[in-house]
């Protein structure tokens, strides 16, 4: 039978589009690299690893997890940013490369809001942490204190455009109080230097700060997110001490090279959600004083946006920049 110019239109369409759909259907037939962006051991490395591993349970595939740290986390995300959209090679995350990076340096090799979402697994608040002689007892009191002698405060942080010191400019923004920078070569120097009382105050997400706090080394006066913690139920929030557009947690997020399939990034969301639901999970977040997020990727777009401007208006306010 002879076929007609449409028909034959028809059938090269069909075939064309076929080799696209195969791998989307077949999603996953052979191992998943997770990239992580920053070293092993951390909060990042540790959900990733959990998740993962019940996540490899429920796909039947293996899900090696690996390492790729530096430069505050762009290697790894420069390297998923330029893999093959297959849904083979996948990035977790914290905040910075994702939301703030694009601004704070001047040069980067990957676009940021290229990368597809999957899904937010956890976040811990940030919260504002004091020293043991610090001359406050309360974080009204440190703001008053603050106004009063501006510059006299120091505060510590992670390193220079770091969420901790990122978070600490936009609190001298909203409470118009002006506090000496001290940064540091990560988390555990500056809380060191904290319970020393070489500085006077950080913000740090809750998980490190804990310890010292139910220790007596160091006090924790406000949390940075929009509800008390169990573990913390007379710390208020700074909502409630009526310091309002005040936000900042550390949270982290699997994401897909640019392009990856809508089929592939949706299958991913719907067990990496299955997986966030499992009591297991829920009690080893528990742990770790980490809240599950989950949710649809619209979702995790939208609030990714919002982190986007939050952290764009604080660095370009700020004048902060890094090479």
């Amino acid at each position: 039978m002879r076929r007609s110019p449409l028909h034959l239109a028809v059938a090269l369409a069909i075939g064309c589009l076929a080799p696209i759909a195969a791998p989307a259907q077949s999603y996953p037939d052979h191992s998943i690299r997770v990239i992580v962006n920053v070293p092993a051991g951390g909060g990042v490395d540790t959900v990733t690893r959990l998740i993962g591993q019940k996540l490899q349970e429920r796909l039947g595939q293996p899900v090696v997890i690996e390492n790729r740290s530096g430069a505050a986390g762009n290697i790894g995300a420069e390297y998923v940013a330029n893999a093959v959209p297959d849904g083979y090679t996948l990035l977790s995350t914290s905040p910075a490369p994702l939301v703030a990076n694009a601004a704070l340096y001047k040069k980067l090799r990957f676009d940021p809001e290229a990368l597809e979402p999957i899904a937010i697994m956890s976040q811990s608040p940030n919260v504002l942490v004091v020293s043991p002689q610090a001359p406050v007892k309360s974080a009204e009191g440190l703001i008053a204190y603050a106004k009063a002698n501006p510059g006299k405060l120091r505060y510590g942080s992670q390193g220079n455009g770091t969420t901790s010191h990122l978070t600490t400019e936009l609190f001298q923004r909203v409470t118009q109080t002006q506090l000496l920078h001290v940064p540091y070569r990560g988390t555990a120097p500056a809380l060191n230097d904290l319970i020393a009382s070489h500085v006077d105050l950080m913000f740090v997400d809750v998980t490190a700060a804990l310890p010292f706090h139910q220790s007596g080394r160091a006090r924790i006066l406000a949390i940075a997110t929009h509800e008390r913690l169990p573990g913390l139920p007379d710390v208020p929030t700074f909502e409630e001490l009526g310091i309002k557009d005040f936000f900042s947690a550390a949270w982290n997020a699997i994401v897909a090279p640019p392009k990856t399939p809508p089929s592939v990034t949706a299958r991913l969301n719907e067990e990496i959600n299955a997986v966030l639901r499992l009591p297991e999970v829920e009690e080893h977040f528990g742990t770790l004083n980490l809240v599950r997020m989950g949710g649809s990727r619209a979702d995790m777009e939208k609030f990714m946006a919002e982190e986007r401007k939050r952290w764009t208006d604080v660095i370009r306010g700020s004048n902060l920049s890094l090479e």
